[in-house]
């Protein structure tokens, strides 16, 4: 499998997005990724299933699939950890859960900061402070980024991490970013798929040398059991994109997958089906026409699934945009 350059290491550009993979499948789907050649693992400690992922890993590499060096796994910061001194222990607890002595890659998840919660009180922490207040809400907590960010770069000195990064930032951030870090971010993680293309995002990520993984590759096909799209809104059934798999003989998701592969970035298909494993990494030997990636780019909407802005006031009783 292809890889790109991250930081001092390379990530292979087509990983397993273990978001929503309920825990009770996620050790298989673990070991089932990594037989099927998946060396790339994309996990956070707001997903719920680190423990998991961690005993799909053990049972990888006790039965010879692979080495723990031939592994890239990537985790995240979650917003009540942003006040430096809980970024070490946080990373510890998913390190923990994960049963590894190190990350590939640290990112923070969103560039939002919440009030502290122990790991005791409950874990992962969600959105919500107090939940079983009688109207709980999103709070929010006075942490600057930069703050947090130089926390994330004492991980990498304590040998914690290889690599740090960002999750769901805007351009705006990431310029100021860039005033203030002294290691720069190894990874711009994003939404992006063919009906949100992001394509002032990546130009600023790319300005910066910050190459960029695509979550949510395919679009609304994560959302829909959440309400959060509907299931009109599948890219999967644009003309362009099954014009395009006609001719080049793939799946519709296989020809989006391509695009995004094709247009620079990395991606991180979720998918507990071994079938789909092998669909969503066989992306190496066909290519699209410059018109098929310029009509797949064209279908762009600025249609974003995973937007605070939408879900906080929805879910968690607060309006808080990242996102204009």
């Amino acid at each position: 499998m292809e890889s790109i350059a991250v930081g001092s290491g390379t990530m292979p550009l087509v990983g397993l997005g273990l978001w929503k993979i309920d825990e009770a499948d996620t050790a298989t789907a673990v070991v089932d990724a990594i037989r099927a050649g998946y060396r790339h693992l994309d996990s956070a400690s707001d997903y719920g299933n680190e423990v998991a992922v961690g005993r799909g890993i053990s049972t990888a590499i006790d039965a010879g699939l692979c080495r723990r060096e031939d592994l890239w796994v990537t985790s995240k910061l979650w917003n009540t950890f942003h006040d430096p001194k809980h970024v070490a222990a946080a990373c510890q607890r998913s390190l923990d859960d994960l049963g590894l002595d190190y990350l590939d890659l640290y990112l923070v998840h969103f560039p939002i900061a919440q009030p502290f919660v122990d790991f005791a009180d409950r874990y992962p922490p969600g959105w919500f402070f107090e939940p079983q207040a009688d109207a709980p809400s999103m709070e929010l907590a006075a942490v600057p980024l930069s703050d947090t960010w130089r926390a994330m770069e004492e991980l990498v000195e304590q040998g914690l991490v290889r690599e740090i990064g960002i999750c769901n930032y805007n351009s705006g951030l990431i310029h100021d970013l860039m005033t203030y870090a002294k290691r720069p971010p190894a990874m711009l993680q994003i939404e992006s798929h063919p009906y949100l293309s992001q394509e002032a995002l990546l130009r600023t990520a790319a300005s910066y040398n910050i190459p960029v993984t695509a979550f949510s590759p395919l679009g609304a096909l994560s959302y829909v059991a959440l309400d959060m799209a509907s299931d009109n809104e599948s890219v999967l059934d644009e003309a362009v994109v099954l014009s395009a798999a006609q001719r080049v003989q793939r799946t519709p998701a296989q020809v989006v997958l391509r695009w995004a592969i094709q247009r620079g970035t990395a991606v991180i298909p979720k998918t507990s089906r071994s079938e789909r494993l092998i669909e969503n990494s066989s992306l190496f030997d066909f290519s699209l026409s410059g018109d098929e990636m310029a009509a797949i780019s064209g279908l762009n909407r600025n249609r974003r699934f995973n937007d605070p802005g939408v879900f906080c006031e929805a879910a968690f009783n607060r309006f808080h945009a990242i996102y204009d």
